[in-house]
């Protein structure tokens, strides 16, 4: 007998130690991701907003920014979910019995993706709103002033806004899905509520990727155009910067002497006036002074990078379109258990689960890109050290909204074939034919359409740049008419 309890002792201690080994890894993880963030949210701060005469004020920001933090860990942590499952199967198919990546395994995955699911609900529902609440709370009427007051009014709303929102999902979810099972089920919170709201979350996010990602892909060859040097083609420079030159000298002797003009001027305007030539005058002397091979090399071939991963993200998603057609394990589906390291996720091995990665990356990129660009959510961007306070909370909630939805975002057009762990998989709508494969076709219809809008567009603006056509004092499409007292100037 004493055999037999020895093996059970020696499996216990092994899976006590495999626990640990996980929870000190999920932790190291989240710690690097937590510094990350950490660094980049004090970038964007207002420091004023931190260094008030009110101590109470300056505390409540405090805190609201480590809650910001903590769900802009989680965030990225959800993004780098996917290529991080994807990428560790690959490495088990490559080294199955190396000693070195043993802690590399699929409960850590499991694990890694549930801890994910529960924290990005907890952001959601709890952490942001009480952010939020709390830097706009003030204290009941008649409470001392100071923290611990803020901390009473910020929890008596949040008990309330609970309520209020449990009380339209059970009012939502039993229209949808009227039946006695369902009204009886939505009284397990944590095994139905929380993941039926994360479920609703989770579509909206989707529906907003969906929105943001064609814009952003679009978008992205005009950024990275702004940020690269682009080549010469039939242009002036030196008559370019002269002209620059010229115009800024202009503005900043009306700037310096207002009264030497009889008409009212409008000094604000001015200044972005002035803001503006001067930086086009740098970009200017940045084209100037680059090498040869940063113009003619750099960015065509940046261009070029863009056209072949947007043109390939579309030819998936076509070519998934058809297999939904043909195939019933085309669609998304969750999986119980992650057993990786048995058999590539890629019809290309190694190689195609790199290009899925450098997809889910560049598709996330685009769909902050695509965000940020939309007349909806522009004033939500944030600025160097001067953002404020409940603009963060804003952004952290946005961000984190799209990054949840990522992995079902990418498996439902059939970027990967990695399929969702944990209750990313529980969504009831990923077992919708149509919802899918409409979601599909009309992912590639408003992509090649921003493209294509994108691309005619681009293409004869730069021809007429390229020409001179724009200082002609004719109407050119897609440059305004000059005014007659600029043409007369």
């Amino acid at each position: 007998m004493e055999a037999p309890d020895c093996e059970v002792l020696s499996v216990r201690e092994q899976l006590f130690h495999e626990r640990i080994r996980e929870c000190i890894i999920s932790t190291l993880l989240f710690a690097t991701l937590y510094i990350l963030c950490h660094i980049f949210l004090t970038r964007f701060k207002k420091p004023a907003e931190f260094t008030t005469v009110d101590d109470a004020d300056a505390t409540v920001n405090k805190i609201a920014l480590e809650l910001c933090t903590f769900t802009l860990a989680i965030a990225l942590g959800a993004v780098l979910l996917l290529p991080f499952s994807i990428i560790s199967n690959e490495v088990l198919l490559s080294l199955p019995r190396n000693y070195y990546i043993q802690w590399l395994n699929g409960s850590l995955i499991h694990g890694l993706w549930n801890l994910v699911f529960l924290f990005s609900n907890l952001s959601l529902i709890f952490l942001m709103p009480f952010a939020y609440f709390f830097t706009e709370s003030e204290g009941f009427a008649g409470s001392r002033k100071g923290v611990l007051g803020r901390v009473y009014e910020t929890v008596v709303m949040l008990m309330l806004l609970t309520l209020l929102v449990l009380g339209m999902v059970w009012v939502a979810s039993a229209i949808v899905d009227n039946n006695k099972a369902s009204r009886e089920s939505l009284y397990d919170f944590w095994e139905y509520y929380l993941p039926y709201l994360y479920s609703c979350i989770s579509f909206l996010g989707v529906l907003l990727l969906l929105v943001c990602t064609p814009l952003g892909l679009a978008r992205m060859f005009s950024v990275t155009g702004k940020l690269l040097v682009k080549p010469r083609l039939l242009e002036d420079l030196e008559e370019q910067l002269y002209c620059s030159a010229f115009e800024e000298a202009a503005l900043t002797r009306r700037i310096c002497n207002p009264t030497s003009c009889w008409l009212p001027l409008d000094m604000e305007l001015l200044h972005r006036q002035l803001l503006a030539l001067q930086t086009q005058r740098v970009l200017l002397e940045k084209r100037q002074k680059a090498s040869a091979w940063q113009r003619n090399l750099g960015y065509p071939l940046a261009m070029l990078c863009l056209l072949v991963l947007t043109g390939l993200s579309v030819l998936i998603v076509a070519i998934h379109i058809l297999e939904l057609l043909i195939d019933e394990a085309a669609m998304p589906r969750g999986m119980q258990g992650a057993s990786l390291g048995q058999v590539s996720f890629s019809k290309l091995g190694s190689f195609g689960a790199v290009v899925q990665v450098v997809l889910i990356f560049y598709l996330m990129v685009s769909s902050v890109v695509g965000f940020y660009s939309s007349p909806l959510f522009r004033s939500l961007r944030p600025r160097w050290h001067d953002t404020a306070m409940t603009q963060i909370i804003g952004n952290c909630v946005c961000l984190l909204v799209l990054s949840s939805a990522l992995p079902v975002f990418s498996r439902t057009l059939g970027l990967t074939r990695f399929d969702l762990l944990g209750d990313f998989g529980r969504f009831n709508w990923l077992g919708n034919f149509y919802i899918v494969f409409l979601y599909n076709a009309a992912f590639a219809g408003l992509t090649t359409l921003c493209l294509v809008k994108t691309f005619t567009a681009a293409v004869r603006a730069e021809l007429i740049r390229a020409f001179g056509l724009d200082r002609l004092p004719l109407p050119v499409s897609g440059f305004p008419r000059a005014s007659r007292k600029t043409q007369h100037q």
